[in-house]
C-alpha cells in the first residue's frame, strides 16, 4: 500500500492486507484515498462524525462498513463514487480475484532525484477501454458529482451522442490528417501533432485522443527496423504525442489515464537521448500531481526536474511553477511565494534564444496565473480573482479551452469573497465553453462552484447559473 502517515496519536498504523478478503480490500481503498489527503483517523472522524474505532476496523478490514460510512468517506475524500461503486460491487458477490484485477489506489510513490529511476515506474499496461471516463452527475439531494462512463462508450459511436447529451454541445469533427507532400515522416507526424494541439485549444480533448493514440501506435510502427538518428527522432515524437494524450486525458479528468501516458512519455524521453524533453515531463507529471492534490508528489517530482534542468533553460522555471502550487497545496503561503519568485528570476535569466524549444510558452503571465490558483487555495480569494481577471485580459486570441479554466477559477475565488452575483455572471462564461469543448477542468471547477453558490440561490443569477449547470450534466436516476 505504500508508506502509511502516523495518525494523530502517535502511533504507525497496523500494515494491512488488501487480497486476505474482499473487504480488507475495500479497507485498504478506504485508507489509501485518506491517506492522500493527508487526513488522520481523528480528523476525518471530525468531518463525518462516525466512532473512531468503528472507522479504523472498517479500514484493518475486521469489520463491514456500512454503505453510509463508504458514502460519508467518498463524499469527505472527495473520492469521487470510486469507494461507492467498490462497496456496491462487494456487495453483489464480486470476488477477490475479480477485484485484484483492477486498480488499488494507494499514495503516489515519491520521486527519487535520478530520473533514470523514475522511468522504471512506468506502469505496465494502459487502461482498459472499460474503465471510466469521469462526466458530472446532478445526484437526487442536489450535488453534483463525477460518475465514471466506460471509455469505450464515451469515445465509441455510441459516445457522440452521448456527449452531446452530457455536455449540451457536438464533439469536435475528427483533426484532419496533414498532407505528406515534401515531408519526411518526422515533419509529416510533427504538423499532425500541432493539428491535435490547435484542434485541442478550440474544442477540448474527447475525440482527439483516440487520434493521439493512433498516431503512437504508427510512431511504434516506424520504428522497426530503424537504427541510429532515425530511430532516436521517432523516438522522440513517439515522446511527444505521449505527453500530449497525457494531457488530452488530464483535460477529460481522467487521471489514470494520464498518468500512464505520462510514465510512458519518461520512459520514451530517456531512450530519445533529450535531456530537456526528460525535464519536460518530469514538470508536467508535477502539474498533474498538482491536479490531483497529491502535493508531496508534486513538490518532488518539480524538484527532481530542477536538479536535472540544463542551466540557462526555462524548464527549471516551468518546475519551479508547478513545485510553487504543491507548496500551495500543502498549506505553505511563505514557500509557495518564495518558490514563484524564484521561477521568474529563471525565466528572466533564460537566454533569450535558447537550444530547446521546451517551455517556451512560458512568461510572467502564466507564472501569474498559476499563483492565482495557488492564492486562491491558500484562501487569499480577493487576490486570485484580480490574478486571474488580469490573465484572462492578457490571453491571447484562440486560447478557447483556457479562457474557459480560467473563468471558471475566477468565478470560484469570487464566489470565496462571497460576490455572488459576480461569481454567476463569470460561471456562465466559463459554462459555454466548458460545454463546447468538454473539459473537465471546467466542469470540476463549475461543480464546486455550484456548491458554495448554494447559499445565494435566491439570487437571479445564481439561479441563472444553476440552472444551467443543472441542463448541462447527467441527473441520477
Amino acid at each position: 500500500m505504500g508508506h502509511i502517515g502516523e495518525d494523530d496519536v502517535g502511533q504507525r498504523p497496523n500494515e494491512l492486507t488488501p487480497h486476505a478478503s474482499p473487504q480488507h480490500y475495500l479497507g485498504a481503498e478506504m485508507r489509501s484515498w485518506r491517506n492522500e489527503r493527508r487526513l488522520s483517523l481523528a480528523k476525518l472522524k471530525a468531518r463525518i462524525r462516525y466512532d473512531y474505532s468503528y472507522m479504523a476496523r472498517a479500514e484493518r478490514g475486521e469489520q463491514a462498513p456500512s454503505a453510509s460510512l463508504v458514502r460519508a468517506y467518498d463524499d469527505a475524500l472527495e473520492a469521487r463514487g470510486t469507494l461507492v461503486r467498490l462497496h456496491e460491487a462487494i456487495q453483489s458477490g464480486v470476488g477477490l480475484d475479480v477485484l485484484s484485477r483492477g486498480h488499488v489506489a494507494k499514495a503516489g510513490s515519491h520521486v527519487a532525484n535520478s530520473p533514470a529511476g523514475l522511468a522504471e515506474e512506468a506502469s505496465a499496461q494502459a487502461p482498459s477501454e472499460e474503465e471510466g471516463i469521469s462526466i458530472p452527475c446532478r445526484t437526487s439531494d442536489g450535488r453534483i458529482i463525477f460518475v465514471s462512463v466506460p471509455r469505450r462508450v464515451f469515445l465509441g459511436g455510441l459516445g457522440a451522442a452521448a456527449a452531446t447529451s452530457i455536455v449540451g454541445a457536438p464533439l469536435a469533427q475528427a483533426a484532419p490528417r496533414a498532407p505528406m507532400v515534401d515531408r519526411s515522416p518526422i515533419e509529416h507526424l510533427q504538423a499532425i501533432r500541432r493539428v491535435l494541439i490547435d484542434s485541442d485549444n478550440l474544442f477540448g480533448p474527447h475525440q482527439l485522443i483516440p487520434k493521439v493514440q493512433e498516431q503512437i501506435h504508427t510512431i511504434t510502427s516506424l520504428r522497426e527496423g530503424q537504427r541510429g538518428t532515425d530511430r532516436r527522432q521517432l523516438l522522440q515524437v513517439q515522446t511527444q504525442f505521449a505527453e500530449l494524450c497525457g494531457w488530452f486525458h488530464q483535460d477529460a479528468g481522467d487521471h489514470r489515464a494520464a498518468q500512464y501516458w505520462m510514465d510512458r512519455a519518461l520512459q520514451w524521453s530517456h531512450g530519445a537521448g533529450d535531456p530537456d524533453l526528460t525535464v519536460y515531463i518530469l514538470a508536467r507529471k508535477s502539474q498533474l500531481a498538482g491536479d490531483m492534490l497529491d502535493p508531496v508528489e508534486a513538490v518532488d517530482v518539480a524538484e527532481a526536474a530542477q536538479g536535472v534542468a540544463r542551466p540557462g533553460s526555462r524548464l527549471a522555471a516551468v518546475a519551479a511553477t508547478y513545485a510553487a502550487h504543491g507548496y500551495a497545496l500543502q498549506g505553505e503561503a511563505t514557500e509557495s511565494a518564495r518558490e514563484y519568485d524564484r521561477a521568474r528570476e529563471l525565466l528572466h535569466a533564460v537566454d533569450p534564444d535558447p537550444s530547446s524549444s521546451w517551455g517556451v510558452w512560458l512568461d510572467d503571465a502564466y507564472i501569474s496565473v498559476q499563483q492565482a490558483r495557488s492564492q486562491s487555495v491558500l484562501g487569499d480569494h480577493r487576490g486570485a480573482a484580480k490574478g486571474f481577471r488580469t490573465a484572462i485580459s492578457a490571453l491571447p486570441p484562440g486560447y478557447h479551452r483556457d479562457r474557459g479554466v480560467y473563468l471558471s477559477r475566477e468565478a470560484l475565488a469570487l464566489a470565496g469573497t462571497r460576490d455572488a452575483e459576480q461569481a454567476a455572471t463569470v460561471g456562465l462564461e466559463a459554462l459555454a465553453i466548458g460545454s463546447e469543448t468538454g473539459s473537465a477542468r471546467i466542469m470540476a471547477e463549475l461543480a464546486q462552484l455550484d456548491g458554495v453558490l448554494q447559499r445565494w440561490h435566491a439570487v437571479p443569477s445564481v439561479r441563472e447559473f444553476r440552472d444551467s449547470l443543472d441542463a448541462c450534466v447527467v441527473h441520477e436516476a
